[in-house]
């Protein structure tokens, strides 16, 4: 035992793999592999090395059972195909919420601009806003009038219908004046028709400014102001003129109009004045033809808002109130009928 448990020598020179084990395990053929023998395996009560049992090949395993393969769908059955029908689904939600997040940002930019116009605008106490119409050069002694800006004091709901009523006005002015060379033309054709012509320059001369004043003002302070009281005048003054444009289409003679039956009447003296005419009642019908159909529409718009009549009384109370003359006239009248002898 000593051999075994005595430390060797230093100079020594001790081979592990010349252990007569290992010798007689790789000389022999027997075995095929090294994991079945385990040198250390040996009879209790023996100190021989014993032979490693000889190599037993392990019958082999038997194979898995075979699988039998899924069963394929008839072509009645559904098919589930995965992502690939709610993809499109999927693509049409993105591209709406990308167009509705294009247009919030369009709306704000435009409430952007709007406010840095207003604060450019934005003026002092005791401070009045300077008009800007009509356009007249700076040369002309008489100044605007008026201010206006529908891209700054309409909202953005409104401004597309105050921008038609604005253009609708600038073609009833045009209207007027071609009524006006109409009428010369008729007056050259037809000296005796004096009256006419004369009557053609009063309409021009009245028509074009007390329009702007009397009913698209008004409808323009509605839509900046939700103002009733405004939308009323409107309606009433506007009514009243659209049956002022069917007087003009039809033309009575001696009007000043150049409606349908001074036209017709002239075409038989005069071809070229005639056509001109017809040319203008053709005017007149489309300008009335606008004028009902701008006034439901404005109407109808009306009635969407919060407009009413009982406030359309307060706004006038109240306007009447904060009238400083007015108010004058009326602390006058008060304090002379206290200062009266009894």
């Amino acid at each position: 035992m000593s051999k075994y448990t005595s430390f060797p020598e230093p100079t020594e020179d001790q081979n592990p793999f010349q252990d007569p084990a290992v010798t007689q395990h790789s000389s022999n053929t027997e075995y095929a592999t090294l994991d079945l023998y385990n040198p250390f395996d040996k009879p209790a009560g023996t100190n021989a090395l014993q032979p490693p049992p000889p190599y037993e090949a392990s019958s082999p395993s038997s194979p898995p059972p075979a699988q039998t393969p899924p069963s394929r769908t008839t072509p009645t059955e559904p098919r589930n195909y995965g992502s690939y029908n709610a993809q499109p689904a999927v693509n049409a939600t993105t591209a709406e919420l990308l167009k509705k997040q294009e247009e919030l940002e369009r709306k704000a930019q435009e409430l952007e601009r709007r406010e840095r116009e207003l604060q450019s605008h934005s003026l002092g106490p005791g401070a009045s806003r300077q008009n800007n119409w009509p356009p007249l050069p700076s040369f002309c002694p008489v100044g605007p009038c008026f201010y206006q800006d529908i891209n700054v004091e309409i909202s953005q709901r409104f401004q597309r219908t105050v921008t038609i009523m604005y253009y609708f006005w600038m073609f009833s002015a045009f209207s007027l004046v071609f009524n006006l060379i109409s009428s010369l033309a008729m007056f050259c054709a037809d000296t005796t028709n004096g009256s006419g012509f004369g009557l053609s320059i009063l309409w021009a001369l009245l028509f074009t400014p007390c329009s702007f004043v009397c009913w698209y003002r008004p409808v323009y302070k509605a839509f900046r102001s939700d103002s009733s009281f405004n939308f009323f005048i409107f309606f009433f003054i506007f009514f009243a003129q659209v049956c002022v444009f069917v007087i003009m289409t039809i033309g009575i003679p001696g009007s000043g109009f150049s409606g349908w039956i001074v036209s017709l009447a002239l075409l038989n003296k005069s071809t070229g004045v005639g056509v001109l005419m017809i040319l203008n009642a053709t005017l007149f019908t489309a300008q009335t033809a606008m004028g009902v159909f701008l006034l439901k529409k404005i109407h109808s718009m009306y009635r969407q808002t919060d407009a009413s009549f009982q406030k359309a009384q307060a706004e006038f109370a109240t306007g009447v109130m904060s009238n400083q003359a007015v108010r004058q006239a009326a602390a006058s009248a008060a304090q002379g009928a206290f200062t009266a002898p009894r």
